[in-house]
């Protein structure tokens, strides 16, 4: 993989002819999945009926938790690199392993956009946000497979379900204890 910023905060996940390697790979992978579960736990409790108010929530969850992730990613990596300051190169490839929990409320925010706008019916835009975060957490088994070399299977799909009904079970916790 190329050191260049460009290519260190837009390295592919899934191309063919560039493969992520591992080391990014995984951290990426885990920012998603915890992106998307904050995402759905913000989500399911909200009143979409209130303007804009909904999207605003979205992305300032998305957006205060990336700074939170990325703060505490540099704190940690001053244990696992010791005394050493990073290059450029390896910080930009650090802040760009933590951008999918930025990412994770683009869609969802369109969506409830579309509500917004009356494309939708609020409360359905809601609901097809919430089963679209529920996909995108359930699809990282995909990701993780192609990255192993590894064709989707009949274990790929149950996998696939097992990772999304955990997802869900964490939500309904952080659902019900925080609200």
């Amino acid at each position: 993989m190329s050191n260049s910023p460009w290519t260190l905060l837009h390295g592919p996940l899934f191309s063919r002819d560039n493969p992520l390697d591992r080391k990014h790979a995984a951290p990426r992978i885990s920012a998603y999945i915890y992106g998307n579960i904050l995402i759905l736990a913000v989500l399911i409790p909200l009143h979409v009926e209130d303007d804009f108010v909904g999207i605003a929530i979205l992305a300032g969850t998305a957006a205060s938790t990336f700074i939170a992730h990325v703060f505490a990613e540099g704190v940690s990596r001053r244990v696992s690199d010791g005394d050493a300051q990073p290059t450029r190169a390896e910080a930009l490839g650090h802040l760009r392993d933590s951008v999918p929990i930025l990412t994770s409320a683009l869609l969802p925010c369109a969506i409830l956009l579309l509500g917004l706008i009356g494309w939708i019916e609020p409360r359905t835009a809601q609901l097809v946000a919430e089963i679209v975060i529920l996909l995108r957490i359930g699809g990282t088994v995909f990701v993780i497979d192609r990255l192993n070399h590894q064709r989707p299977s009949r274990a790929t799909l149950l996998s696939s379900g097992a990772v999304t009904l955990v997802a869900t079970l964490i939500v309904v916790i952080k659902v019900v204890v925080t609200h």
